[in-house]
């Protein structure tokens, strides 16, 4: 029985279960079902609101502000989730961990992309979320004249989704037109406003106050790898080798590629005292591996969860890349031994994606992937890093002779370079899968982790490798909110790994100084919860001005379009006001449907 239909189940029981008590005068007042659906009531607390509400002036001048705003956010949810659910009924994607129905849910463990680490910070984002979004109904009903009947908690199952104010429904349609519709979009206007809190302390002195660690932070070692047999862990820092300091990863790189020795000493910083690990050097045994492969590879080769060992190269014992690419040397093919047999296979830096419109396909190269750069005016290319290394040497605008193997041939192709956006170095217009033709060719194996790409994304200075954004979106005032809607996807957007948050277990790749530096690790904490408190409010706002009842902008559509229709020579105003705002909230329902099910449901 797959993970839906235990939750259907369990939802049919649930409702069941309900419905038998409620039916039996078994639950108190205060509680009330619907389906699965839970709300509990209460009438406590609209005193406070009443005092709050006081300066009427500036609430009804604060939510005028927030109307507008509204009305265009809800119209481009509607257009939207319009386009995304006919997209999805006419082509169903495959299911996918993006895609999947838990992924919906802002609940830390079950929601893949937000990790139990940072619960306690996003449970206390999805708090302020709540009360403000609903403190905001409650204050502009007592400001524009409207009883609050009760307040409370909305659960689906036991699973808190909301807070509500409900107000009285007399008092309510007794309220002008434009009272009610400010009171709707009070919730929304505060979630936006408490994100654009959060993103102020984040972007601005938070992420001031920290910067990057020197030394190639380490996520992990690939299981079987030379750094795995020597402990290297996930949370230490790659300081020197060989004696050879190291900064960052690109530094690491050239220090291996800088020795042929197979033993080398490597200098570790773990930041755990109190496990003993604090620094220490430990000797790596290097021999090379296969750690990773792109389907299609020319080697036919595919890495399932240990490596593979590469013994020879042309019949030569090799242990580094080093030792690899001298084997090499100016041969475009090479004979690979590994434990799982021997293959010839062309060398170079495998392009996993050719732009049509960048300037190697602008040459006549082939754009499907499975291109290999063997060398670029002359000299050979191995594998990525010397393609990466040559690039940077060259200009825009510098034309140079890009030798290509593709179906069995290799040929060459003139190429005036663009701009890299990244450095301003010389540009292909390619994606470079890591490694030697489309295999993760390592002789060491620690995986890193992108301490300084994390910060550039949030405005800080992440240093020489870090990776931030670029072209429009880059220039765009709103360049902010991409950033907090992607980082926790960043392994689907950006190519590395989602985003945790600044957990104990990464302190160690990242220093403390500037303006908060005196709260020492405590600015940590402070990041984690102004960048999920701007996350969750920001989710929250978005979802309630999607035009469909019971949400906000499903009650602004309906003030709003009988606005239009009392103007209208029309007999049965009601009707046509009935008519439009249940036909777009039914649209607005199967088009969220088709986008939490429909994949599952549909997709092959």
């Amino acid at each position: 029985m797959n993970t839906l239909l235990w939750v259907l189940v369990g939802l049919a029981a649930y409702s069941a279960a309900a419905l038998f008590l409620s039916q039996r005068g078994l639950l108190p007042s205060s509680v009330r079902i619907q389906g699965p659906f839970t709300t509990v009531h209460t009438k406590r607390g609209r005193d406070f609101i009443d005092w709050i509400a006081t300066p009427k002036r500036f609430w009804r001048a604060w939510t005028n502000l927030g109307v507008g705003a509204t009305l265009v956010i809800m119209a481009g949810m509607f257009f939207f989730l319009l386009v995304q659910g006919i997209a999805i009924a006419r082509n169903p994607p495959a299911p996918s961990s993006v895609n999947q129905p838990q992924n919906f849910l802002v609940i830390p463990g079950v929601n893949d992309f937000l990790p139990l680490s940072v619960a306690p910070e996003i449970i206390f984002g999805l708090l302020v979320g709540l009360v403000v979004h609903e403190g905001g109904h409650g204050i502009l009903c007592r400001v524009e004249g409207i009883d609050i009947d009760s307040m409370g908690v909305f659960l689906f199952t036991i699973i808190p989704l909301g807070a509500f104010v409900q107000p009285d429904e007399e008092s309510q349609r007794e309220a002008s037109r434009g009272g009610r519709t400010r009171m709707f979009a009070a919730g929304v206007t505060n979630n936006f406003f408490v994100t654009f809190l959060a993103f102020a302390l984040l972007f601005g002195p938070v992420i001031a106050s920290i910067g990057v660690a020197p030394g190639m932070a380490v996520q992990g070692a690939y299981d079987g790898s030379p750094a795995d047999a020597a402990e290297i862990r996930q949370g230490d820092r790659i300081t020197a080798v060989g004696g050879v300091p190291v900064g960052n990863e690109s530094s690491l790189d050239a220090a291996l590629l800088g020795t042929n020795e197979r033993t080398v000493a490597v200098e570790l910083d773990g930041g755990d005292s109190a496990a003993g690990r604090e620094s220490r050097t430990v000797d790596v045994e290097r021999s090379l591996v296969v750690a990773g492969s792109v389907a299609g590879n020319p080697a036919n080769i595919s890495v399932d969860d240990e490596p593979i060992a590469v013994t020879a190269v042309n019949g030569s014992p090799v242990y580094t890349r080093a030792g690899f690419a001298e084997v090499v040397g100016e041969d475009r093919y090479a004979e690979l031994e590994t434990d799982r047999g021997t293959v010839t296979v062309p060398v170079g830096a495998y392009l996993t994606r050719v732009a049509e419109d960048g300037p190697l396909a602008q040459s006549g190269a082939p754009t499907e992937p499975g291109v290999i750069v063997t060398a670029i005016d002359g000299q050979r290319i191995v594998s990525s890093t010397e393609l990466t290394r040559v690039l940077d040497g060259t200009e825009p605008g510098e034309t140079v002779t890009v030798e290509l193997y593709h179906g069995g041939e290799i040929g060459t192709r003139n190429v005036t370079l663009g701009e890299n956006p990244q450095d301003g170095s010389g540009f292909l217009g390619v994606n470079i899968f890591p490694g030697t033709s489309g295999l993760l060719l390592t002789d060491f194996g620690a995986q890193s982790y992108p301490a300084g790409t994390y910060l550039e994304l949030l405005g800080g200075d992440g240093g020489p490798d870090a990776v931030g954004l670029t072209g429009a979106v880059a220039d765009s005032p709103l360049a902010t909110v991409y950033v907090a809607l992607v980082l926790p996807l960043a392994s689907l957007v950006l190519g590395i790994p989602n985003f945790p948050g600044f957990t104990a277990n990464v302190f160690n790749f990242y220093t403390v100084g500037g303006p908060l530096g005196f709260l020492g690790t405590g600015v940590f904490l402070l990041a984690n919860v102004s960048f999920w408190m701007a996350w969750i409010n920001l989710q929250l706002g978005l979802f309630n001005c999607i035009p469909g009842y019971p949400l906000d902008g499903g009650r602004i559509l309906r003030t709003s379009v009988e606005a239009v229709v009392s103007r209208l020579p029309i007999d049965d105003r009601n009707r046509v006001v009935s008519t439009i705002t249940t036909g777009v909230g039914v649209t607005m329902l199967l088009s969220l449907l088709l986008l939490i099910f429909g994949p599952t449901l549909l997709g092959g």
